[in-house]
């Protein structure tokens, strides 16, 4: 593992729980989005938003809701939907209304990351607006802004699915960083499927598996082993804290 430069990471069921996304941001987007619509529905300001939509959603305000509410619903993973629910997440974060819950041990394995040259990117199918709210207002009362210990985000957007190797491949010419020096955190398998063959990632969170002692950066998809990131009582143990001796 001496070779690995940086670290790239996934945020729903890695950083922070599925739950959180699910049960308080999503719900967020349906409660607020209605007055939303009501105050900014022909303003400049909200126009970058409604004109991403498709010609067939986003000139009648009524089709406009019921599209997000029903993507909304289906948890589709599209951009002009993830850009919208960052521009509504900005007030409810700022206004205190939302914080992040950062699992404890990311909040000690960031530091300790950038402390040892380690640089940190965020990947999520979630906007790069989005991630960087996540990351300026989370619910680490000494350090509510983590955005400090980051080094870029990528999205749908400026990357590209997770599942299509091009991807990563932006990644590695955006960051001038190569594949084999990269660790991608992420707690679903299938993003490490990368058209048959894998590229930058070389480990996978997951809350199921056990540890595997040996050096995983060589194996195959079929032959990795997913380390473990939670202990017997379910506390998230992050993946530089199983890592961290061997940087």
């Amino acid at each position: 593992m001496s070779a690995v430069k940086a670290v790239l990471l996934d945020i729903e069921g890695t950083v922070s729980s599925i739950s959180f996304v699910r049960d308080v941001l999503f719900p967020y987007t349906l409660h607020a989005l209605p007055q939303v619509l009501d105050e900014k529905w022909d303003t400049p300001e909200f126009a970058p938003y409604r004109n991403e939509f498709p010609t067939e959603f986003r000139d009648e305000r009524e089709k406009f809701e019921a599209h997000v509410r029903d993507l909304t619903a289906r948890d589709v993973k599209i951009a002009y939907l993830k850009g919208l629910q960052g521009y509504l997440w900005l007030t409810a974060y700022r206004s205190g209304n939302i914080k992040a819950p950062l699992y404890a041990d990311v909040i000690r394995a960031l530091p300790l990351w950038t402390s040892r040259g380690l640089k940190v990117y965020i990947y999520s199918s979630g906007s790069v607006l989005a991630q960087k709210l996540f990351f300026e207002y989370t619910d680490n009362e000494a350090q509510p802004d983590q955005r400090g210990y980051l080094s870029g985000y990528f999205d749908t957007v400026n990357a590209g699915v997770k599942w299509e190797k091009t991807s990563y491949e932006k990644i590695c010419e955006e960051t001038g960083i190569l594949p084999h020096e990269w660790v991608f955190l992420t707690d679903n398998v299938k993003d490490l499927i990368l058209e048959g063959q894998e590229t930058a990632p070389s480990m996978v969170a997951n809350s199921s598996s056990r540890p595997s002692p040996q050096n995983q950066k060589n194996a195959s998809l079929a032959e990795r082993q997913p380390f473990e990131l939670k202990s017997g009582v379910g506390r998230h143990i992050f993946g530089l804290l199983a890592l961290s001796a061997k940087y």
